[in-house]
């Protein structure tokens, strides 16, 4: 059984991580792979695609998933860090 304690410990965790989560809207992180440009949001939301003009359209898939994914993963680092210490406070092993 939850004691008033716990539960009261749950709910102000459970309260931190959604500021965290609104806060991870507001952080961008870019990558750029030889002139296409992606900036996602820590939540793994695409902010915005720039591919210069004097990028071959042939090779614009390509580039774009590169820089997607090194954007993403710049992203996920982010993510995790900013979520550690709440998931420390919830006694969930944190990796560090």
């Amino acid at each position: 059984m939850v004691s008033f304690s716990q539960a009261k410990d749950m709910f102000r965790l459970q309260r931190e991580a959604k500021k965290v989560k609104k806060e991870l809207r507001n952080v961008h992180v870019e990558a750029e792979a030889s002139g296409v440009k992606v900036v996602v949001n820590a939540e793994m939301e695409v902010i915005s695609i720039e591919i210069a003009e004097s990028v071959a359209v042939a090779s614009v898939p390509s580039l774009m998933k590169d820089a997607l994914n090194r954007a993403l993963k710049k992203a996920q680092v982010v993510s995790a860090e900013k979520m550690q210490g709440i998931m420390g406070e919830m006694g969930m092993p944190t990796g560090g």
